[in-house]
């Protein structure tokens, strides 16, 4: 048992008051905003490569099982992490206090309406973009060492047995398909992009550019996902709330994590 008391445990009681406080402050420095948006991208990079490839490798798997395992354990920790600072700041373990963009909800009907769009937007361009996605990677990033790298979002379940790509796909739905679109929003969007608010109008723009760059297991995929994914940001900063970027983002992926699913169940993939 850890009985640290005395000059130790006030250090580290101070050092841990100054994370917490440096994070939780209403405004990041550029630097900080920038390492804050990047790192667990370069964690799940990581993590994929020295963990989570050589695992599907030896149960012949898709490496799309692979990236689902390094998002996995790179995000839920930072959601625990955002919890404990809502802990810290208000004694109980909540996104309270943490996550900006709560408390001016857009009325429901409205609400609904807008992430219906975003939802068309987000696919429609998404698929629109594709030729372009196709294009910088053959120019770019062949060298990749991320097995079954592709352009195409399929690329990384190819080659596979049908029945082991719909368990992968089944078995990923509820983590890729919506908690982990759910952490990304509450932290780059939720907690992140509010610190950003002294830019003004340039806080989305910016949120959008780190939140693509990233994803650095698909960087090929950065100008779309710029251009797609902007509408989300911009209209969570312009109507503060929160839930129209979750919407569109993690609504997005569960319509398509499921009907990829569907599909490879009736033989239309």
């Amino acid at each position: 048992m850890d009985n640290r008391t005395g000059p130790t445990a006030f250090v580290e009681d101070t050092r841990t008051n100054r994370v917490a406080e440096l994070l939780l402050a209403e405004r990041h420095s550029l630097p900080l905003s920038i390492a804050l948006h990047l790192v667990p991208g370069v964690l799940i990079v990581a993590v994929y490569l020295l963990v989570a490839q050589p695992l599907v490798r030896a149960i012949d798997y898709p490496s799309f099982l692979g990236w689902a395992i390094a998002l996995v354990i790179v995000l839920y920790p930072l959601q625990l992490g955002l919890l404990w600072l809502g802990r810290y700041r208000t004694g109980r373990w909540s996104l309270r206090g943490v996550l900006g963009y709560l408390d001016k909800p857009v009325p429901r009907g409205r609400l609904v309406a807008m992430v219906a769009g975003l939802i068309v937007w987000f696919v429609a361009v998404s698929s629109a973009l594709t030729v372009l996605d196709s294009a910088v990677f053959e120019a770019f990033f062949t060298w990749l060492p991320f097995d079954d790298v592709g352009a195409s979002a399929t690329t990384y379940l190819e080659g596979n047995d049908r029945t082991v790509m719909i368990i992968t796909l089944a078995a990923s739905i509820p983590f890729t398909g919506f908690t982990l679109p759910l952490i990304e929003e509450y932290y780059f969007r939720g907690f992140l992009m509010p610190r950003l608010a002294h830019l003004g109008a340039w806080a989305p723009v910016l949120s959008t550019v780190l939140f693509s760059l990233y994803h650095l297991w698909s960087p090929w995929v950065f100008l779309s996902r710029v251009i797609f994914f902007f509408p989300g940001p911009w209209f969570v900063w312009k109507k503060q709330d929160l839930r129209l970027s979750i919407g569109m983002h993690a609504g997005t992926t569960l319509l398509m994590a499921t009907g990829g699913t569907v599909a490879l169940m009736l033989g239309v993939m």
